[in-house]
């Protein structure tokens, strides 16, 4: 048994530590720590009346390096998961390496001053981790994460060569607000506002933000109006799966969230830069999400399903050309009645507490920085269909027409 440090309160944080304490025979101690105690507290109570198991808790700024690498030392975790914010991933990086403890997060590292979701900082890491011999796993989400673990399943059981690679992230919950996100409102909202980017034939092609939509049919959910974005799981899986020609990122939005969301950049309210208000800085986006429902409380009205998957094709092992889908649907409610969170957050929950499980277990293992595609995918795809998000494989009978 494992222990685990945990960096993160929000809803993934909460999936994540109800997740573990339901295998405590890997997760032998969870300890959970946050900025805002209270936080902490709220899930450390739910684990306990839905498992009977003990999650102490911390109050931590994750910015503060020698604060964390101090937690760490204290708990002497084997693991630290942060599910914090992608701005604190390269200080929680360095405690780590601090203090000699793995690694683990869900969304790659991104400034907090510009909206730009790259991996290099991160892969800047490899040696020093692979010297001290630390693993670190990079975005054990669901998106990047298991899409990318789908990716590596369809290349080592169906296509021996992966030609063009589709990523569809839909949706299709109903929490009855007005606006809301379903994750970190300034998170998501910068991911939305920035260019679309996809790779093709070896360069990237940028396009205006929510400049290019296509109709798709999601079962269990229905048509959808998706609209091409950029993703971070498209930079590493061109780099680790270099034969791929096109990848492309597409997600579902709403008319509402999207002339919501038009308004609010009219009026300069997504803005990451400071302005001065009464005399002090703020920065527009960080009062927008103070203002917004906590995607936390959401769960108990969500209604509805997601339907996150790949749709591959290339050449597969009879040296046909050929199509497959790969896709796992999630339940809102399902997911609320397990953990107390939406399926946004559990979608998310659920391979971070797999990815940790893979390297406290020894099943993923190397001195360095990883990302998913790079590990074996089948017992992570065994503990996706163990412990919640079922999957399914099917093959299409043309490719993609868009």
């Amino acid at each position: 048994m494992g222990k685990i440090l945990v960096i993160g309160a929000g809803g993934v944080g909460s999936v994540a530590v109800h997740k573990m304490a339901m295998n405590a025979d890997i997760f032998g101690e969870i300890h959970l720590a946050s900025r805002t105690l209270p936080k902490c507290e709220a899930i450390a109570l739910s684990v306990k009346e839905r498992t009977g198991i003990d999650v102490p808790v911390y109050a931590l700024d994750a910015d503060d390096i020698a604060a964390t690498s101090a937690l760490i030392d204290q708990i002497k975790p084997d693991l630290v998961c942060n599910l914090a914010l992608p701005y604190q991933d390269l200080n929680i990086m360095e405690a780590c390496l601090k203090s000699g403890v793995h690694y683990m997060d869900t969304a790659n590292y991104e400034p907090r001053d510009e909206a730009k979701f790259e991996y290099h900082w991160q892969w800047a890491y490899h040696d020093r981790f692979k010297q001290a011999g630390l693993t670190a796993l990079l975005g054990s989400g669901f998106d990047p994460g298991v899409t990318s673990v789908f990716a590596s399943y369809l290349k080592k059981h169906y296509l021996d060569r992966i030609d063009t690679l589709d990523i569809l992230d839909c949706n299709g919950g109903d929490h009855g607000q007005h606006f809301a996100t379903n994750f970190n409102p300034e998170i998501n909202i910068r991911e939305v506002t920035a260019p679309a980017r996809h790779w093709l034939n070896g360069k990237w092609v940028e396009t205006p933000a929510l400049s290019h939509k296509q109709s798709f049919d999601f079962e269990a959910v229905g048509e959808k109006n998706m609209y091409l974005m950029y993703h971070e799981e498209i930079e590493s899986l061109k780099t680790h799966i270099p034969e791929i020609k096109r990848i492309r990122f597409w997600m579902t939005f709403g008319d509402a969230y999207l002339t919501h969301l038009e308004v609010l950049q009219n009026v300069g309210m997504t803005r990451i830069d400071p302005v001065i208000y009464e005399g002090r800085e703020i920065i527009p986006l960080q009062f927008l999400k103070a203002v917004l429902p906590e995607p936390a409380s959401l769960g108990e009205t969500t209604k509805g399903k997601t339907n996150i998957g790949d749709i591959a094709t290339g050449i597969a092992k009879d040296g046909s050309e050929k199509t497959y889908y790969i896709n796992n649907i999630c339940d809102h409610e399902a997911a609320f009645a397990e953990t107390g969170n939406q399926a946004v957050s559990y979608t998310t929950g659920v391979p971070a507490m797999i990815g940790a499980a893979m390297i406290l277990t020894g099943k993923w293992a190397g001195d360095g920085v990883f990302n998913m595609e790079q590990f074996d995918p089948d017992p992570f795809m065994e503990m996706l269909n163990a412990h919640g998000l079922p999957w399914q494989v099917k093959e299409l009978d043309e490719q993609l027409g868009f």
